[in-house]
């Protein structure tokens, strides 16, 4: 019989996302933008802002620090009753067998919103194709969304078709609403147009210099226990 006091406690809830290895310039330097590497748990100094302090700063980044250096390809979600861990790790590992690896176009710092995000100068087919499957192929090991989370969901204005890819898939922003984006920021609607112009172009002479970004693995995130940070749990890596 197992002993439950020496069983780990599953995490509340798993993402699949699109991370570049720990060891790459692209994960360090998002890390360190971030003020936190998801690998490790760590904290990092964060590059100084022209025009904005260190508290501000810190500030407009708490949001995409708890995810860790990301782009979402399945947001979210908790496990259904009858999905464990080991299916979900299957179903990457198919994924990623039947993938091939690539380079992302050539990125830019855009204002989505109302937040600053990395994102292709073009769309990519390839990572939409990828971002397609995740969302379809794992959402059957995905418990639907509570009655609580879909009224949360629904405080930002959505179009039918993102509400309807919200009751369906878990998250509005999906296949033809999709848009690959790695988040810089949280919201900054209580910044003037000159702090985000200087946060705009802070991120990016710091990323302008970094190699192309390759597309080769899923990272599995988890999100231990409720409202905690999100740690990098494993990369599936791209064998077709």
């Amino acid at each position: 019989m197992t002993n439950a006091l020496l069983t780990p406690h599953p995490p509340f809830r798993y993402a699949v996302y699109f991370a570049p290895p720990p060891d790459s310039r692209w994960w360090q330097a998002g890390s360190q933008w971030l003020g936190r590497c998801a690998a490790g748990s760590t904290l990092k100094p964060m590059p100084a802002i022209k025009g904005i302090s260190d508290e501000a700063f810190h500030q407009v980044t708490a949001a995409p620090r708890r995810y860790g250096w990301h782009a979402t390809l399945k947001a979210p979600f908790t496990l259904a009753p009858s999905a464990d861990a080991d299916q979900l790790r299957v179903a990457l590992t198919r994924i990623a067998a039947s993938s091939s690896a690539f380079d992302l176009p050539p990125l830019k710092v855009a204002l989505l919103d109302d937040f600053l995000a990395i994102v292709p100068q073009n769309r990519s087919a390839a990572v939409d194709a990828v971002a397609a499957r995740c969302v379809m192929e794992l959402q059957p090991l995905a418990a639907p969304l509570s009655a609580t989370e879909l009224q949360r969901r629904r405080q930002a204005p959505l179009s039918p078709e993102q509400d309807a890819h919200l009751e369906r898939w878990g998250y509005p922003f999906v296949l033809d609403q999709f848009q690959v984006h790695c988040s810089l920021t949280g919201s900054l609607k209580h910044l003037n147009s000159q702090q985000v112009q200087n946060l705009q172009r802070g991120a990016h002479d710091w990323f302008a210099k970094l190699p192309p970004c390759r597309f080769e693995t899923l990272a599995l995130f988890a999100e231990p226990t409720q409202g905690a940070d999100f740690v990098l749990q494993e990369h599936f890596r791209f064998s077709a």
